[in-house]
């Protein structure tokens, strides 16, 4: 009697979980149809995750090669939001947005009723996925999320199988005289392969400028730059091409790691 009464309530929570399923699924929101990206880092987000049909706009720096590391899938689509005025031209049902977006830019299109999602400065991989994984759910394609998310893993397990280089130190100096600080996705990508941010001691885990005089004076092992080019281009790119520079780290002694 008591095994039968069991088995009755089992099989009534059973079908009230389903049914408490089917109606959440049912409940669900349909994904957006028309996205708009005035970030590009969102632009790539997009591109990967979306369907095409769902991308109303990426930003106008979204074929940019040297910001956009999909600049030339970028290119198929309409890239031509940056202000409040060009997105709402576009009528789209999901803005996605970063935090440094100009205030009055969110502000307006928040005022206008539209759903502005801000996406966050990342700091490390993990914050990646996790943020790869909101915008695959937000897009509706969870799935692809998680095959993006896959080859991360797969990128970072074949880059922890590498020989360690023994502690060295790296220096991420950027143009103008900019050190990346320790909290930044370069530290975090650098420590997975044994390398150190030397950052540590000069700048603010945040970063900032530091004279090139200290960075001779700290000698660290490696540089990270965006190319191998060291021709200045303009007075931002000139402290990069400095002959203490030169000298201290040939081309063996620098990490490519372009902007894009």
């Amino acid at each position: 009697m008591s095994r039968s009464w069991l088995g009755g309530a089992a099989m009534a929570l059973a079908t009230a979980l389903a049914g408490g399923a089917l109606a959440q699924e049912a409940a669900a929101p349909p994904p957006p149809q028309r996205i708009v990206s005035i970030n590009v880092c969102a632009d790539q987000l997009l591109l990967a995750l979306a369907d095409p049909e769902q991308i109303a706009s990426l930003s106008n720096r979204a074929t940019d090669p040297e910001l956009s590391y999909l600049a030339g899938p970028a290119a198929e689509f309409p890239h031509a939001a940056f202000n409040a005025e060009s997105v709402v031209r576009l009528q789209p049902d999901l803005i996605l947005a970063g935090r440094l977006t100009r205030l009055a830019t969110r502000e307006m299109l928040g005022r206008l009723g539209y759903e502005v999602v801000l996406l966050n400065s990342i700091r490390s991989v993990d914050a990646g996925i996790e943020q790869i994984r909101e915008i695959a759910a937000l897009v509706g394609h969870p799935e692809r999320g998680e095959a993006l998310v896959a080859d991360i893993e797969a990128a970072l397990a074949e880059a922890a199988a590498l020989p360690p280089p023994g502690g060295a130190t790296v220096a991420a100096y950027q143009r103008r005289g900019y050190l990346v600080g320790t909290s930044s996705l370069i530290t975090d990508l650098l420590a997975r392969i044994g390398l150190t941010n030397a950052a540590d001691g000069f700048t603010a885990a945040s970063g900032g400028y530091v004279r090139l005089e200290e960075i001779v004076a700290g000698a660290p092992d490696y540089l990270v730059v965006a190319a191998l080019d060291t021709t200045p281009g303009d007075q931002g790119m000139a402290l990069l091409a400095h002959p203490a520079l030169e000298r201290l780290y040939p081309l063996e002694r620098r990490i490519v790691l372009p902007d894009r």
